[in-house]
């Protein structure tokens, strides 16, 4: 096999695109090809799960060269990576959606909406079972800069947007309550898909409260 030249990365800085990509796309064609790659990866981690997932496989589903890959990426961790990124841009824009929906100061709506978005998402977003907002892998390879903890990193912007809907600081103090919501609904609702596909009802119901009773009182 010949191996595909790796040019020196170029990460991009640009708000919304995870820290490994290679090379940002300038051009609608460019974008439109990252999209379709990341597509391709997503629909293949479903399929085949992380540890069987390859570049060259994902250029093969996407229709694009492998060199095309390696433009963006420059291995299986930074494109799983780049889609976890993307999933969180997602998961923001669903959440600002659901928050402009609903009356002022109203705490509990805000709490629904949050959790419905991730709910919605982990029904019908491939891949999104696997990798959410992380790399299923912990542990990086030598020479790899650690990824940031991926839980923290939801918790910082949902606790933007839920400050910015209700018209409070987002201080330390709501984003700790807010990661405890991270890390207590991240636990939970392994638990709930893990027994049922689309989410056993009683163990949602169960987070929800849970939510409402911790952070709600925060919001108000």
């Amino acid at each position: 096999m010949v191996p595909v030249p790796q040019p020196t990365p170029k990460h991009s800085t640009a708000p919304g695109q995870a820290p490994l990509l290679r090379r940002a796309p300038v051009q609608q064609r460019s974008a439109a090809r990252l999209a379709r790659i990341l597509d391709a990866c997503a629909e293949l981690l479903d399929e085949t799960g992380y540890e069987e997932l390859s570049t060259r496989a994902v250029a093969a589903r996407a229709g694009v060269p492998i060199g095309s890959v390696y433009r963006f990426f420059g291995n299986k961790r930074a494109m799983v990576t780049a889609l976890a990124h993307r999933n969180l841009d997602s998961y923001a824009a669903r959440i600002t959606a659901g928050l402009a929906a609903l009356p002022p100061a109203d705490a509990r709506g805000a709490i629904d909406a949050v959790l419905d978005a991730y709910l919605a998402m982990k029904r019908t977003v491939p891949g999104f079972g696997l990798v959410d907002f992380g790399i299923p892998a912990p542990v990086p390879p030598a020479g790899e800069t650690a990824e940031e903890d991926p839980n923290r990193r939801v918790a910082e912007r949902i606790c933007r947007l839920l400050a910015a809907s209700l018209d409070r600081p987002a201080d330390e103090t709501l984003l700790r309550k807010v990661l405890v919501c991270v890390e207590a609904t991240d636990a939970l609702l392994r638990l709930a898909f893990r027994t049922d596909p689309s989410g056993d009802p009683a163990l949602v119901a169960e987070t929800r409260a849970l939510l409402h009773a911790y952070l709600a009182p925060a919001l108000r």
